[in-house]
């Protein structure tokens, strides 16, 4: 994500970088880089143009501190201004109502309907909400079936009628429904087209002015950059939308759009979507995304990810394991399958410090465990609870039903073995050295 965009900046950082001083010279080369970047992320010219000048402006008008170097101030300078393009903070959603009506909207293609999965999982597991999902696209039938088969993945009900072709009554039937049967979010997945038209705009209206929802979401592909700019600003025309969703972040994203939809629609990103599984839905945080452009990470994500997927009691039994030098095969597969529940694990491996840049052209997936699950799963429940009485034979049986060669299995029992000793000395330091001695 936005990896163009953050070599692009560094680069231009460079300019500056080991600089005893600020001046206009080298803030000028600097921030002409800044701009060409910009715009080769497809950021409007004009976007780019203001944000630079202020960039510049700011960047002359600074004393730099003797504990800080001008490349680390102008890093500084671009963050916040990074981070005020796209809102300054994050934005509220409302989700009270009896029921609260969210209407969401957009181009078709643009992820709607997997949003709209994913935005009911998310109210469902985060906030302990009722939802009901409701079908209103009438045109294309696998919008509907798709919807169904989310709902199914969710565990949430998904209300359409086959025979009505007439959205807005769809959705008010729907509210009832939702009423009746003490739901309390009530998502409503609209049609959209190819390009925006007229038909398509006024049918979302009509379907508005009816329901009055309490929030109305424009869903918009992130890989389609100026484009996506323009789209929105032609839909918040007409609906005066309350905020926007970026979708398919994990693709080819060059960030035109996360930069600029803010600045042109005066609206705010609310949340973010990546990959299809209904677990990878952030709300957008303005801050964390300028740090990430910038490679510096996004910790503040990542312990929020791990918190969401922690379970206290197999913690608590993980570290009294992990004390007795007892941790095993079990143990690893069971922390295996909850870093995969956190998400992508480039993405994931992205928000460290100083990774991001490491790693960005090195192909990790989340399929890179499944050698490992396969050598795992290969042994008996035995042989994962007690990895010592693993022995040849039982390495050779265990290879052939992994599929994989004995010196793949040799190799990582050797790497498990490595993990478990470092385990053991850490279990020597003394608590205040580990870091969990008072403060």
């Amino acid at each position: 994500m936005f990896e163009s965009l953050s070599e692009r900046l560094d680069s231009a950082f460079k300019q500056i970088k080991g600089e005893g001083r600020i001046n206009e010279l080298n803030i000028a080369n600097t921030v002409k880089d800044i701009r060409r970047a910009l715009v080769d992320a497809d950021v409007n010219y004009k976007i780019a143009k203001e944000f630079t000048d202020t960039v510049k402006n700011r960047a002359l008008g600074e004393k730099v501190l003797t504990a800080v170097s001008p490349g680390q101030m102008m890093v500084k300078i671009v963050q916040d201004e990074l981070t005020t393009l796209m809102g300054g903070m994050a934005s509220g959603f409302n989700d009270n109502g009896n029921p609260a009506v969210i209407l969401i909207a957009g181009l078709q293609g643009s992820g709607k309907t997997t949003f709209s999965g994913k935005l009911a999982n998310y109210l469902k597991t985060n906030k302990g909400k009722s939802p009901l999902l409701v079908a209103a696209d009438v045109y294309r039938p696998a919008a509907v079936e798709q919807l169904k088969v989310l709902g199914e993945q969710i565990q949430v009900e998904v209300y359409n009628e086959p025979e009505n072709r007439n959205p807005s009554l769809i959705a008010q039937n729907a509210i009832r429904e939702a009423k009746s049967k003490n739901k309390n979010v009530v998502i409503i997945d609209t049609a959209g087209r190819l390009a925006v038209d007229e038909a398509m705009m006024q049918e979302v209206e009509q379907i508005r002015n009816t329901v009055k929802p309490q929030e109305i979401l424009f869903v918009v592909d992130s890989m389609t950059g100026q484009d996506a700019v323009n789209t929105a600003k032609a839909f918040n025309d007409r609906l005066d939308f309350s905020g926007v969703v970026l979708t398919k972040l994990d693709g080819d994203t060059r960030g035109g759009a996360a930069l600029s939809i803010k600045y042109t629609v005066k609206k705010p990103i609310k949340f973010t979507s990546s990959g299809e599984k209904m677990d990878t839905l952030d709300v957008f945080y303005p801050e964390r995304m300028a740090q990430r452009i910038l490679g510096m990470g996004d910790i503040t994500t990542l312990v929020e990810k791990a918190q969401a997927q922690f379970d206290e009691a197999q913690a608590a039994k993980l570290q009294k394991k992990m004390r007795k030098n007892q941790f095993d095969f079990q143990d690893f597969l069971e922390q295996l399958q909850q870093i995969k529940k956190m998400g992508n694990i480039k993405d994931l491996m992205g928000m460290i410090p100083g990774v991001g840049k490491a790693i960005k052209d090195v192909d990790v997936s989340n399929d890179s465990f499944k050698g490992i699950e396969a050598i795992i799963n290969s042994m008996t429940p035995f042989e994962r609870t007690n990895p010592d009485m693993i022995n040849p034979s039982r390495k050779a049986r265990i290879a052939k039903g992994a599929g994989k060669d004995l010196t793949e299995v040799n190799q990582f029992m050797k790497q498990f073995e490595q993990m478990k000793q470092m385990m053991k000395m850490m279990n020597k330091m003394p608590m205040g050295r580990m870091g969990f001695g008072k403060r």
